[in-house]
């Protein structure tokens, strides 16, 4: 979506927030995020929402955050919130304007890479990966956005989601920190199993046929890995050069799966395969979490269950 696009989005925004007005105010409070890791920790934290807070996901259609373009209604959303959570990457470009047309000029933004400060990794060019087919005018740093996939990052922003939401709405305030209490210790659970499985494993490198959104989980576990493409990357068809060098890699480490990520269809990895020596390795799915549905969502997925199921594959692909 380019930038004049954009401007009419908000315009039209604008004039539908104040349509709607008299309806927001009549509204508790009102807690907007974009993609569904930020969304379940917030509803996690909220618990059996006592603050009678309207919790919103943007990104609840299935669509990629890569993807993503805001309707007028979506930034309408955005104008009246007192809570927005955004992750804070090059495809999140659009927020910035969005937000200088805030209705609410007492909203409290948290932007998930801000946060995380310096731990936020720019995005790593691995040997083997496709080049991006693009015009490299300028030479800023790219970050890595899917902060998200580590359960310690996981675990801070969820503190800083809690910090906001008892400073918005005190009266709670003991009841959001109980349940960060509760939800931090079940991330440390989790953390401490994939630190098990990773030392326990025969293999410390995993391989993936496809987009590389997982260099959070990887690096907080030790783990190494190849890939065909960069975690953002819009790219989809694989060179000649770089399925050989990921089908010698499967080869050299003695590799049984490759893997592919959620909304990949899996034929890159298969050709990996088809061009090793171990035609009988399998495709496995490792879920990135950031087209998780409010369908999904509202059906009983949850972070925890997803970064659990992950952890099952990642064993698979360790053996």
């Amino acid at each position: 979506m380019n930038k004049k696009n954009m401007k009419k989005i908000i315009a039209g925004a604008v004039i539908l927030f104040a349509l709607t007005s008299s309806i927001f105010a009549a509204k508790g409070l009102k807690v907007v995020t974009t993609i569904f890791p930020e969304y379940d920790w917030t509803r996690e934290i909220l618990g059996s929402n006592p603050g009678k807070v309207e919790l919103s996901l943007l990104l609840g259609n299935g669509v990629d955050l890569h993807s993503y373009q805001p309707s007028i209604q979506d930034i309408a959303k955005i104008a009246t919130a007192d809570i927005f959570i955004y992750v804070g990457g090059e495809s999140d470009f659009w927020v910035e304007d969005a937000l200088k047309n805030a209705a609410n000029k007492n909203m409290k933004v948290i932007n998930l890479l801000e946060a995380l400060g310096d731990k936020v990794k720019e995005e790593e060019i691995k040997e083997g990966m496709q080049a991006e087919e693009e015009e490299e005018e300028d030479e800023e740093a790219e970050y890595d956005e899917h902060v998200w996939l580590s359960l310690r990052n996981a675990k801070f922003l969820c503190g800083e989601i809690a910090a906001v939401l008892c400073e918005k709405d005190s009266v709670n305030a003991a009841s959001y920190k109980a349940n960060l209490a509760a939800y931090s210790a079940k991330l440390d659970a989790l953390d401490a199993r994939y630190s098990a499985v990773v030392k326990a494993a025969s293999k410390k490198t995993i391989l993936f046929g496809d987009r590389f959104p997982f260099r959070y989980l990887v690096e907080d576990y030790g783990l190494d890995y190849f890939a065909a493409f960069v975690g953002c990357s819009a790219e989809t068809e694989a060179s000649f050069e770089t399925v050989i060098f990921l089908a010698k890699k499967v080869d050299e480490l003695g590799l049984k799966t490759v893997l592919k990520i959620e909304s990949g269809d899996g034929k890159i990895a298969r050709t990996i395969i088809q061009n090793s020596k171990n035609k009988n390795a399998k495709v496995l799915t490792l879920d990135s979490i950031q087209a998780t549905t409010k369908k999904q969502a509202d059906a009983g997925a949850s972070y925890l269950k997803i970064m659990e199921e992950n952890l099952k594959v990642l064993q698979e692909a360790l053996e």
